[in-house]
């Protein structure tokens, strides 16, 4: 398989897998999130990084290294360990939360173009907004039709001037601001770095946290494409999570640091940020804000290319089995499954509708959605932690070039941690947020929890029509 890809240029070096993963796990618009808990944000960072986020790149590096599990990331995973239908629902969950996924991370690229431009209409006349975010959308779906080599090109280039750049200058000019003796806004210290985790809010906060992390094992479905992928994707997962609990840290202390907690927004607090700190040491800068304005923005798309081929790629191995109809099995010269891509494309463009025009952010409708991708999300989580219980008490004669290291005592444990915290999140998902009062509350909880049972349901009841036509 590696030369046969190699063949059609489309092996992945070890950066370029990077690139592609932390494009789908670091966002640079988490920073104002993060920056809301103050010096906590450290506590949390890390909490979240050693109870989730390692736990799913340690068993994620272990799963995809199995002889015969490199194709279709977690679909091949839990399919191997807990049957196909449940290997089809696990990757379902993970693309169904993308696809509102993608309209949340255009409306951050959305908000830099009208910061640029000054277009404050692109914000907030929502026909506007909404013929926006499918241009944006459906344009950078198109440039992903030329496979992978494409979506590392992109990925790249997306790492290195909307994450990487931006992190760098972050980190400079925040260093220069405090060594000029500037005021900060965030208390630092002992007694400010453990949350008071008396209160509920602080749980629903640390879920904030964990959340970012989400994303980490969707490249997986590329795996089979990367050079030497038994030594580099578990090298790849190792790198990301230590890069990115650092640059959270860095940009969501340098943000809390900058904007007072009353001013803090959340769409637009890194813009402000940098804003703040340019304009503080060059006045006439305004032109530099814009110009990292539009890098955060290439960062992004970056992010949202990376997606567009990552959970399609599983269902598509999922469609060559006969689960999905075998229309979606069709794929052009580069490999690439278009049929799947366009129909995943039409679904966006739906939830784009209901969300930009369906009310703003304190509609019950949009906060639901946002809800329910979240919740789904930790469905397949779960499926995915279940299905390495199994492979290490079950399976474990299996041959895979990379473990897990401790033994199979420590292995249950780091696997546990990360179940857990899944459990504890999907529990706490299920709170309402702040600004829903009254009967809102009621109304939101009524929708998500009927909406949660009837999509959980959708890929079992797909699999049970398929595999009786089958039969």
């Amino acid at each position: 398989m590696k030369e046969e890809n190699a063949a059609k240029g489309n092996s992945l070096t070890l950066f370029a897998f990077f690139a592609m993963t932390a494009s789908m796990v670091m966002t640079v618009y988490e920073y104002p999130t993060f920056a809301t808990s103050g010096f906590n944000l450290v506590f949390f960072l890390l909490l979240g990084g050693i109870l989730w986020f390692l736990p799913v790149a340690l068993c994620a590096a272990e799963m995809a290294t199995v002889d015969g599990w490199q194709e279709g990331g977690i679909f091949a995973w839990v399919g191997n360990t807990l049957g196909e239908r449940f290997g089809f629902a696990a990757i379902f969950f993970q693309w169904f939360q993308i696809t509102v996924g993608f309209v949340t991370m255009i409306y951050f690229i959305l908000g830099c173009v009208s910061y640029i431009f000054n277009w404050n209409a692109l914000n907030n006349v929502p026909v506007l907004k909404f013929i926006a975010v499918l241009v944006i959308f459906w344009g950078l779906t198109l440039t992903q039709l030329g496979g992978t080599k494409n979506t590392a090109k992109i990925a790249k280039a997306g790492f290195i001037l909307g994450i990487a750049i931006p992190a760098i200058i972050l980190f400079g000019i925040s260093i220069a601001y405090l060594v000029q003796g500037n005021p900060i806004d965030v208390k630092i210290g002992a007694r400010y770095f453990v949350p008071d985790f008396s209160k509920v809010n602080t749980l629903v906060v640390f879920v904030s946290f964990i959340l970012a992390y989400m994303g980490v094992e969707a490249s997986a479905s590329h795996v089979n494409e990367l050079e030497n992928s038994k030594r580099n994707y578990p090298l790849a997962m190792i790198i990301l999570v230590i890069v990115a609990i650092v640059l959270n840290t860095i940009g969501g202390l340098t943000v809390a640091a900058v904007i007072p907690q009353g001013d803090l927004n959340l769409s637009s607090g890194v813009v402000d940020t940098f804003k703040v700190l340019i304009l503080h040491f060059i006045p006439n800068g305004t032109w530099i804000v814009k110009l990292i304005a539009l890098l955060l923005a290439l960062g992004v798309m970056g992010e949202v290319s990376a997606w567009v081929v990552g959970p399609s790629r599983g269902m598509y191995i999922a469609a060559q089995k006969g689960i999905l109809p075998k229309s979606l099995t069709k794929t052009n010269k580069h490999d690439v499954p278009v049929n799947l891509v366009f129909v995943q494309g039409i679904v966006v463009t739906i939830w784009a509708a209901v969300l930009t025009l369906g009310g703003g952010g304190d509609n019950v409708s949009f906060l639901t959605a946002i809800s329910l991708t979240v919740v789904i999300y930790l469905v397949g989580y779960l499926l995915f932690f279940i299905g390495y219980f199994k492979l290490i008490l079950k399976r474990d004669d299996l041959k895979r070039s990379y473990q897990v290291p401790g033994g199979k005592t420590f292995k249950l444990i780091v696997a546990a941690c990360g179940f857990l915290t899944s459990i504890f999140a999907l529990i706490i998902s299920f709170f309402p947020p702040s600004q829903l009062v009254g009967k809102s509350i009621h109304e939101y909880l009524t929708i998500l929890s009927v909406s949660f049972v009837v999509t959980v349901l959708i890929p079992f009841v797909i699999y049970s029509i398929t595999s009786k036509k089958s039969r």
